[in-house]
């Protein structure tokens, strides 16, 4: 079983990292981040690109052989509908199974996803409780997940880049520098 962590990570923050380890320790398996080239909810423009998010994904799991990225999104055709990546991936990978790992913000979405009664043909969806959101009742919910509560966001840290206030300990130092070099979020 692999579990497939989705989102924006724009960029990616030490809440993201957290829940993917719990993720990794509760589940027992390896936790794929999978940045969104364009996602459907969230049609703002990114303040980085696709690539450079998952550059930024790449550094903060290095070092962590149960993280990883996968760039798949990246070559589908936008927005990124969470259906249109579980069939890339069952063709890439068949006789693979998949956990989807969603927030309980995205959860609460569900209803409104493209083609969602797909879903339990190729995923199992775990959810887990973020701050200010509780996990929805929803019959494609299979197991909610206990992660550490960490209030830190993508919006806070980019926002406080902007006001040149320090991010240090929101990312990791090497997502720290990446951001710095490349004058993101600026």
């Amino acid at each position: 079983m692999e579990v497939l962590f989705g989102g924006s990570f724009d960029p990616v923050h030490v809440g993201h990292l957290i829940v993917a380890e719990a993720a990794a320790e509760q589940l027992d398996a390896a936790v794929r981040f999978v940045p969104a080239r364009e996602q459907p909810f969230k049609r703002a423009a990114h303040g980085a690109t696709a690539e450079q998010r998952a550059a930024m994904l790449d550094l903060a799991v290095a070092g962590n052989p149960r993280l990883s990225v996968d760039r798949i999104e990246l070559t589908l055709p936008s927005p990124s509908y969470t259906i249109r990546t579980l069939q890339a991936l069952a063709r890439r990978e068949p006789g693979n199974r998949f956990t989807l790992l969603l927030g309980a913000d995205a959860a609460q979405e569900l209803s409104s996803w493209h083609e969602v009664e797909a879903l339990p043909g190729l995923a199992e969806l775990a959810v887990f409780a973020r701050p200010g959101a509780a996990v929805p009742r929803h019959r494609l919910i299979r197991r909610v997940l206990e992660v550490p509560g960490v209030e830190v966001s993508a919006t806070l840290v980019r926002e406080r880049v902007r006001r040149g206030l320090s991010i240090r300990y929101l990312v990791p130092d090497a997502v720290r520098d990446y951001i710095v070099a490349r004058g993101l979020y600026r």
